[in-house]
């Protein structure tokens, strides 16, 4: 053995064409035959097309270790690229800082290329990439750190803004999230009612049986609270206020005309599997929210109550209000009563309302959001289905569906 040799040397082996058994055993051989240490390893599947990296350590004969090698794949027509690096391997695996999620259905070259492009802008290094679901939506996860060969040390704020702005304008959705155990460890989630975890408002079901001026007005108020440009305890109380006279029965024909959003058994099946702890802070009504509870399995619920005389609606609410502050304070008192830290939970809502909700929890991502919670909200996302929490949380749709299988529940609906 030379001298230039008496190091320890690094070969980069790149294996790559159609994916079949033994291309590792055939591979691995030849590696074995000479005696190398194995420093890293990563392969990816696409589409049935294998490509596998190996970065191995010898110290002696690298050139024949990548002949060796070079024949045995060529023994099962498989194509073959070796690099040699004398001394340590040069370039260790970076440590990400980041997690990027992009969404969307579909995902056009155009759109991942402008992310592409931003994430460079800033400095950011793509160190890895993998599809973490293609129902309801394609999902893709990078892992991002900063360019070892740049200056740029980005911001997470800057860096979630720019993703943010880029990815409105191509049309997908983009989370943004730091890299580490913290994100693997969410531990309880909270969802709004309206237009989050069900289809549509419930007090507007309600009026709608007060006559058509009252719909009007309540979706009217709606609209403004769910802005931010009224206070929501006031028009809660202006929105009760046109329900007065109403018999309580109209409370359970409602709750049986509620439609889930789509994928919302999916979300709480899964994550009840993971052993989060879901339920719902709403400042809808308890009466309604109640059935949701038991029909999905919740762990806790907390809502308003509308007071109800002789079997009729009085058009007001008793007790404290579930209002702004009040959700973050339910919040906190539930995040404490199962003994989760704030930072390990996680929270999903639509309107100005959950605004201090999404601020305290460890997450706030806004589902389908009115402005003033997107720009307030860790991650925004504007897919119909409620799923795709899911993969902004970490878990793929491989994942889930292998689970639902196991449990005789998977199915996909066709999306039209």
């Amino acid at each position: 053995m030379s001298d230039a040799h008496s190091a320890s040397d690094t070969v980069l082996v790149t294996v790559s064409g159609p994916d079949r058994p033994g291309v590792s055993s055939v591979l691995f051989a030849a590696l074995t035959a000479h005696g190398v240490d194995l420093i890293d390893i990563e392969q990816v599947v696409v589409r049935g097309r294998l490509t596998l990296a190996a970065l191995v350590a010898t110290q002696r004969d690298p050139e024949g270790l990548q002949e060796a090698v070079e024949q045995a794949m060529d023994s099962i027509d498989m194509h073959v690229e070796t690099s040699l690096h004398h001394g340590d391997d040069p370039s260790p695996r970076p440590m990400s800082t980041h997690v990027v999620v992009v969404l969307g259905r579909p995902i056009t070259a155009r759109a991942f290329g402008a992310v592409a492009q931003e994430l460079a802008a800033v400095g950011a290094n793509i160190d890895s990439i993998r599809r973490v679901a293609d129902y309801p939506v394609t999902g893709l996860e990078l892992h991002v750190s900063p360019d070892p060969g740049g200056t740029t040390q980005y911001p997470h704020g800057t860096l979630r803004a720019r993703l943010v702005d880029v990815a409105r304008h191509a049309g997908v959705d983009v989370a943004v999230e730091r890299a580490g155990i913290a994100r693997r460890g969410k531990r309880l989630i909270v969802f709004d009612v309206d237009s989050t975890l069900i289809q549509g408002e419930v007090i507007e079901m309600l009026a709608a049986r007060a006559g058509s001026t009252a719909e009007a007005e309540v979706r009217r108020v709606t609209e403004e609270a769910m802005r931010g440009e009224l206070d929501f305890a006031a028009s809660l109380r202006r929105r009760v206020a046109v329900l007065e006279g109403l018999p309580a029965t109209v409370l359970d024909d409602v709750a049986a005309e509620i439609e889930l959003t789509p994928g919302a058994r999916t979300t709480v099946r899964t994550l009840k599997r993971l052993g989060y702890r879901c339920g719902v802070v709403s400042g809808g009504f308890t009466q309604v929210v109640s059935g949701l509870v038991d029909e999905l399995g919740l762990d806790f619920c907390a809502a308003n109550e509308l007071e109800v005389v002789d079997g009729v609606l009085t058009g007001k609410v008793v007790g404290d209000i579930v209002d702004r502050p009040g959700k973050a304070v339910a919040l906190r008192r539930f995040a404490d009563s199962f003994g989760v830290p704030l930072d390990q939970t996680v929270a999903v809502g639509d309107g100005a309302n959950d605004i201090d909700m999404l601020s305290t929890a460890g997450l706030g991502i806004a589902f389908n959001a009115k402005p003033a919670l997107r720009e307030v909200a860790d991650t925004a996302l504007s897919q119909p289905y409620l799923d795709v929490v899911l993969f902004v949380l970490g878990i793929t749709r491989a994942e889930v569906e292998h689970a639902d299988e196991a449990e005789g529940v998977l199915r996909r609906v066709p999306i039209a």
